[in-house]
């Protein structure tokens, strides 16, 4: 009896695991879930069991033991068990800060919210129809219960036909029949350059110039017809694609800003212009004519379009995106490499040059640093075309340093990149795998003046900056405030 109130046990019992403390344990991070069990009214706000004398919380047992040793230790450590989503969710509970979770446990931690992140955006188009197929039904419906009109309730349909080809069956139609003219659109492209299809065409034009008259003879080279009206029926079904797309998606300005619409977009346009001044004959119609045909190149885009119907391509995608920091690291020590072997192999075709021969321009094609530049990154990257090569011994022994760096410097990025490969495509082939998910019947939210409708009482005594972050703290707090409110209104 004679101890200290602080240094009186405490038992805590979470998931059916009883856990025994100091309150002066508990006591060492203030504001947190467990420091209100030390305050003097805690056994009325929480589950306790006079009999047994433990308080009770029905969360994670094994999650709690490291939770409470962050309290005895003041070091927390994550489980390498235990999920990361699982793990965070309890801190928020608790009530502590995940930041608070020590740096040898740091990477597990958030491999798992990298690993969570990247499945969501692997995202299954069959999941996808799942958790949102409530949400297409609800919009067909008002409050009331009527039926809204027919641009909502075919709107969702049919932007899910043209964007979504695991929708339905007549999506992975529509899907291959736009995978159908992508591939014609890109044969005939590069079928258009082959000299079978071509043929110049003598074009004759008379000039008059005062009483003098003259010929000019000019030839131009004309496609194959067939090609043109192959070209021409690809561009009719990607311009129908593309306004049904406009016209039937949810947010138009997402649909703007996409880096794929804006390729189909700019694939579509030169045609139709092209169509337009062809039967034109002034100079200024001429030259933009001329410039369009130059920019043919850009249909070859629309081979991007196969990352739609295509996992691994999305996955090369964002290995790519994950990749930048290894991509610059590779760049940066290439460029290091390149401006030292370049002035290196410079320098030593010279120590063997005839000393005749000032420049070096008679022995060696290395008659400055900048050309230099392109052997040493054909070098470097193990390519060797053999346009230019060394010719002194100490040439030589420059090119072998040079070959030998490239090597160990290409090397060491790129095993990252592999990694992030194989763990994107190994999480989009699981969440692929994934059995959908049955619907979950979601309640609609109480509305003030019902009986289930709850005010947050934001003068609560344990609300705390810790706290906030979780909704189920929060509500537990609200019940325990209105409790005690009933009970106090009881005993007057």
């Amino acid at each position: 009896m004679g101890r200290n109130e602080d240094n009186d046990k405490i038992v805590i019992n979470v998931g059916g695991i009883r856990h025994e403390t100091y309150r002066s344990t508990l006591k060492t991070l203030p504001g947190t879930r467990l420091s209100w069990l030390t305050e003097p009214d805690a056994c009325s706000n929480f589950d306790y069991d006079p009999k047994a004398d433990e308080f009770f919380f029905d969360r994670h047992p094994q999650v709690f033991a490291y939770v409470l040793n962050y309290y005895r230790t003041g070091k927390l450590h994550c489980p390498a068990d235990v999920c990361g989503p699982l793990f965070e969710e309890e801190l928020a509970f608790w009530g502590i800060d995940e930041t608070d979770v020590e740096a040898c446990c740091w990477m597990n931690y958030r491999q798992h919210r990298d690993a969570e992140e990247a499945l969501d955006s692997f995202e299954t188009p069959e999941s996808q129809d799942d958790e949102d197929s409530g949400d297409l039904k609800r919009l067909c419906l008002q409050e009331d219960g009527r039926k809204l009109g027919w641009w909502s309730s075919w709107q969702p349909k049919v932007w899910a036909l043209f964007e979504d080809p695991y929708s339905s069956k007549m999506a992975r139609y529509v899907a291959f029949a736009s995978l159908f003219f992508i591939l014609i659109s890109i044969t005939t492209f590069c079928l258009e350059t082959h000299e079978t299809f071509n043929h110049f065409k003598n074009k004759t034009e008379i000039i008059k110039t005062g009483n003098s008259t003259s010929i000019k003879v000019d030839y131009e080279m004309e496609t194959e017809p067939f090609l043109t009206y192959v070209e021409g029926m690809c561009v009719i079904w990607f311009t129908f694609e593309f306004l049904i797309r406009v016209i039937f998606c949810p947010d138009k300005m997402e649909f703007i800003k996409s880096t794929l619409n804006i390729i189909d977009f700019v694939a579509i346009l030169p045609f139709y212009l092209e169509v337009g001044l062809s039967g034109l004959s002034s100079k200024a119609a001429k030259d933009v004519l001329g410039f369009l045909r130059v920019v043919r190149f850009v249909r070859i885009l629309r081979i991007f379009k196969l990352t739609r119907h295509f996992v691994g391509l999305r996955v090369l995608g964002h290995t790519l995106r994950a990749s930048t920091n290894e991509f610059l690291l590779l760049i940066i020590f290439l460029a290091l490499g390149v401006l030292i072997f370049a002035t290196m192999i410079y320098y030593a075709e010279r120590i063997g040059a005839d000393p005749d021969d000032i420049t070096g321009s008679k022995h060696t094609v290395f008659k400055n640093i900048p050309i230099g530049f392109w052997w040493a990154v054909v070098t470097m990257t193990t390519l060797g075309y053999g346009d230019m090569y060394p010719e002194t011994w100490s040439g030589m022994l420059v090119g072998a340093l040079c070959a030998l760096a490239g090597v160990l410097t290409i090397a060491m990025p790129v095993p990252v990149i592999v990694n992030n490969f194989g763990m994107y495509y190994s999480l989009a082939m699981a969440k692929q795998k994934l059995p959908k998910k049955k619907n979950k019947h979601i309640p609609r939210a109480p509305q003030p003046g019902s009986p289930n409708y709850c005010k947050p009482d934001m003068q609560s005594p344990h609300r705390s900056n810790q706290g906030d972050s979780c909704p189920l703290a929060q509500e537990e707090i609200i019940e325990i405030n209105r409790a005690g409110k009933g009970k106090t209104e009881w005993q007057k």
